[in-house]
Formats: C-alpha cells, sequence, structure tokens
C-alpha cells in the first residue's frame, strides 16, 4: 500500500497508524529500535523535528520502506517524447 506523505501532520497520523496496525506499543517500537518509549512519543508527536535517520529506522522497523516518487509529468501532444527521454 502507498501513504502519500504532504505534511508533517499526514506523516504523525501513518506513523502511530502503522505502528498501531502491527499491534506495536510505543515500547515495544522503542525496544526494537534501541530508544525509550518517549522518544517514540517525541516522533510521533513531531517528526518535522526528528532526524531522518530516525525516520527512516522506524519505517523500516515497521516494515515499510521511504520513497520518493517523481509526480507523472503532463505532456502536450501524445507524440512527444518526455523530456527525459534521450534524444538520438
Amino acid at each position: 500500500m502507498t501513504y502519500p506523505v504532504d505534511t508533517p501532520q499526514q506523516l504523525r497520523t501513518i506513523l502511530r497508524t502503522l505502528r498501531q496496525s502491527r499491534k506495536l506499543t510505543q515500547t515495544q517500537l522503542g525496544e526494537m529500535l534501541g530508544v525509550g518509549q518517549k522518544r517514540i512519543a517525541r516522533i510521533e508527536a513531531a517528526p518535522e523535528v526528528t532526524a531522518f535517520d530516525q525516520i527512516a529506522r522506524m519505517v523500516s522497523a515497521l516494515g515499510c520502506k521511504l520513497v520518493i516518487e517523481e509526480p507523472p509529468r503532463h505532456r502536450v501532444a501524445e507524440d512527444e517524447p518526455p523530456p527525459y527521454a534521450p534524444k538520438w
């Protein structure tokens, strides 16, 4: 499943929901990451001020991965090649 994230509020909700859907408490997840329950609570409450490596480790511990995806670009004509296609 894909979870688009555009705001810190969305990331907050997704992280908490993923943890709960795996039936993990904050304490259990903290043990998996080598941090305390309070740290997990802080990450869930304010992911926007959390180091990327901690978010990445948390996402991985929850069995997910982070992906950066470019939205599709709109082309003017169907026969026009995309701007990133090599021009031989």
